[in-house]
């Protein structure tokens, strides 16, 4: 029984800054953004979207499409959690109207708790093939003023449908994993704001790629030559290429600039004007790539890398499966992202120093252009949200 993904959507916010702005106001060179990481815009959340609303927003178009209805099990993937206790799912469950009978849970390992969705999800359809399993990433990701990651701050969702018989995408049963207790990039309970060894963490995202590659080619006997594509997580795009390139290098693949941009450049076109994802920084670039990619991709082998600080890798791979065009969103994707407004650099710092209230006061948020779902208020310590579907 073959078992992957069967839909798979895409929304990130209304708001954006153009790395030049920042570029302007930092004082620096607009290449130092454009070329050197590679990231042209950064999503920026309205004051009232939160993961909860992106990752509804997201998920709204399969619930348009029925595509929910036969759902037992949500998996909401995020390290920018919202309460110690009860899980994000639970909110977007209520705002999607999905069934009672369905298990909701919330996963946390940096930006790679979306992978391990998808193969908890696997495991779930496995003994249920009749049933599917909705796997939510959705994350702000949000760094100091002035910081070295500022540049490379964005917010997104991606909701990814997992059933039998896939329109989209098979997921091959090989994987390799890699965990070590390191810290390269963590955010304590009493900070909004991640704190990063920059490059220890590159280091450590190149190791555990290496260690994961090795036991997927031992597992599989597929080589780095077996696949059409690849999907990286994608802190900024310029990660993924010297990721590639170094896994090329280590097993001794010749790989010139004309193979990179055909393995690699079409998975990083969205993360290039959305900055990143956290957990789902890697869908959202197997997105761009079902979206973006001219050439009919069915019958393609992608390989896929997730990785999470702290840190947990995996290589896996799937196979793209004939027609999947026909289900994907493409328009839609494209529409949201050609609409967005850009924020004038006071505007961004304006929203970045609003903040929720934590002083356990009542208060109503102003609306903003948001998607189907807002962030409408904080009541006796009770976040609301908001349905602005007719």
């Amino acid at each position: 029984m073959n078992i992957g993904i069967d839909r798979i959507s895409f929304y990130t916010s209304h708001y954006y800054v153009d790395l030049k702005t920042l570029a302007e106001a930092r004082q620096v060179e607009a290449g130092k953004y454009y070329v050197g990481i590679g990231q042209e815009k950064m999503g920026i959340p309205s004051p009232d979207e939160d993961v909860v609303t992106l990752a509804a927003s997201a998920a709204y178009p399969l619930m348009k499409d029925g595509e929910l209805d036969d759902v037992e099990l949500l998996l909401f993937a995020t390290e920018t959690g919202i309460d110690q206790s009860k899980a994000a799912g639970i909110y977007v469950h209520g705002l999607l109207e999905m069934s009672p009978r369905c298990r909701a849970v919330e996963l946390k390992q940096a930006c790679y708790s979306g992978t391990m969705g998808i193969q908890m999800a696997i495991g779930f359809v496995a003994r249920n093939p009749a049933k599917k399993a909705l796997v939510i990433t959705s994350d702000v990701a949000r760094y100091e003023l002035g910081s070295p990651g500022e540049a490379t701050q964005g917010c997104g969702s991606v909701a990814i449908l997992i059933s039998a018989e896939p329109r989209i995408m098979t997921i091959d049963p090989e994987a390799g994993f890699y965990t070590e207790d390191v810290m390269d990039f963590w955010r304590p309970n009493y900070r909004s704001e991640a704190l990063v060894d920059g490059k220890y963490s590159t280091m450590v995202y190149i190791h555990a790629l290496i260690e994961s590659w090795k036991q997927y080619a031992e597992e599989s006997g597929r080589e780095l030559t077996d696949f059409d594509r690849f999907c990286y997580h994608i802190p900024f795009t310029k990660m993924a290429e010297k990721a590639h390139q170094k896994l090329c290098r280590k097993f001794k693949v010749e790989t010139d600039a004309a193979q990179m941009q055909q393995l690699l450049e079409e998975s990083l076109r969205y993360s290039r004007i959305t900055g990143n994802c956290y957990s789902g920084s890697m869908y959202v670039g197997l997105t761009s790539l079902l979206d973006t990619a001219e050439e009919d991709l069915a019958g393609k082998r992608v390989g896929l890398y997730s990785y999470g600080s702290g840190c947990v890798g995996e290589f896996f791979s799937g196979v793209i499966q004939p027609g999947y065009r026909d289900v994907l969103y493409s328009n839609q994707h494209a529409k949201m992202l050609a609409e967005r407004t850009e924020l004038t650099y006071q505007q961004y710092e304006d929203i970045f120093h609003y903040g929720v209230p934590t002083d356990g006061g009542e208060y109503v948020f102003p609306q903003y252009k948001t998607g189907p779902f807002r962030f409408s208020g904080i009541s006796q310590h009770k976040r609301e949200y908001e349905s602005l579907v007719d």
